[in-house]
């Protein structure tokens, strides 16, 4: 028997606070109990986007928020420019499609980041670009895209909206909405809130919003029109995941009393130790130009990525990512994003070593973890 521990991109380990707050004696979403829970979780996730919007919290999955940030900030046969690199920034692609838009798929390379230049010829390209989106932190491949040079592309070049999925991005890297200028930021409770799946974040400018006025999109949950209005009034629109958002006030409370400043210095910290160790191990690193919320690394030839993380589930407890689509059978993804510690990652990279080893491959005893023990110690 294993004690079990969740290191891959998402859903991230729980704080034992946030556990606590969601095991209490439920209450009423209509009292003013939870409206002052409400208000708190405002205030807070306008500090953690970094914004004056309204920071609209949605029960749904991340998937949810890029849904209602397409349905809501364009209409039907709109032009979207669907950046992509990963399966997530697909996504944007595939949600555009489903309702109707005219997509532009932006083609980059699994593992490389778009360039600005590339951009700036797609909007040139495209002059009636109604939004361009993008997965500032690509999970599926470890990458992070240019956020702040690629909303000034948008800016120079177009009229469009620019839509940002930060849902492995906002708590790790710097992703200051007003200051960037950056028009719809969404984000998921699961990865670095280290609460469960259960709520969707979207935040968008007055642009956005004036821009909202004239959507033709079918909506009716995902009306954010309306939930703007109830949580402004500390209220939501439908019943919300009420445990969820009591856990929510507990880790952005965390997240206050760390920081911001020292929160994405951890995890560029741990980043920087996995990355390393897993290069110190023989791992083909993915990313060019790599998030510090997941590591992503080609294991050699002779082996199975699949195997790979089945050994560390069953013989270690530690659930590491695989790869997706085409990297399946090549890619292991290691996440450091939520509330994980130097330890955590020295064990990450102790059980790894050890089923390399067990595997075949020639590692020397301890590479992994000195390499990222000198990072840590450069710290």
């Amino acid at each position: 028997m294993h004690k079990q521990y969740l290191m891959a991109p998402g859903p991230t380990p729980v704080p034992e606070a946030a556990r606590l707050a969601m095991a209490r004696q439920l209450i009423h979403h209509r009292g003013d109990g939870f409206r002052e829970v409400m208000a708190k979780v405002r205030a807070d996730l306008k500090w953690l986007f970094e914004t004056d919007a309204e920071v609209l919290m949605l029960t749904s999955s991340g998937t949810g928020a890029f849904q209602a940030a397409i349905t809501n900030f364009s209409s039907q046969g709109d032009t979207l420019v669907a950046i992509g690199g990963g399966k997530f920034g697909a996504r944007w692609g595939d949600i555009g499609r489903a309702f109707s838009m005219n997509v532009v798929d932006v083609e980059v390379p699994w593992g490389e980041a778009v360039s600005p230049a590339t951009l700036r010829d797609v909007l040139q390209q495209n002059p009636d670009t109604a939004m361009v989106t993008l997965t500032a932190s690509e999970t599926s491949t470890g990458v992070y895209h240019p956020v702040e040079e690629l909303a000034k592309v948008v800016r120079e070049h177009s009229e469009a909206l620019f839509a940002v999925d930060g849902i492995t991005a906002v708590g790790v890297h710097e992703m200051p909405m007003d200051r960037w200028e950056l028009d719809i930021l969404v984000s998921g409770s699961q990865k670095a809130f280290g609460i469960p799946p259960g709520l969707g974040f979207v935040a968008a400018s007055e642009r956005a919003w004036k821009v909202a006025e004239k959507s033709d999109h079918p909506r009716y949950y995902f009306d954010l029109r309306r939930e703007q209005q109830r949580q402004k009034d500390d209220q939501t629109a439908f019943t919300p995941a009420i445990s969820v958002v009591l856990a929510a006030r507990e880790v952005l409370q965390m997240m206050r009393d760390e920081g911001r400043e020292a929160l994405l210095e951890r995890h560029r910290i741990n980043a920087e130790a996995t990355r390393a160790g897993m290069a110190a191990m023989g791992l083909q690193l993915l990313a060019s130009c790599p998030a510090n919320s997941v590591t992503a690394a080609r294991v050699p030839e002779q082996l199975s990525a699949p195997e790979v993380v089945r050994r560390m589930r069953q013989e270690h407890g530690i659930t590491i990512a695989g790869g997706q689509a085409h990297l399946r059978e090549s890619l292991i993804r290691i996440g450091h994003i939520g509330f994980f510690e130097a330890s955590d990652i020295r064990m990450v990279l102790g059980a790894l070593e050890a089923v390399l080893q067990e595997l075949g491959l020639d590692i020397e005893v301890g590479a992994g973890m000195a390499a990222a023990q000198e990072v840590f110690l450069r710290r």
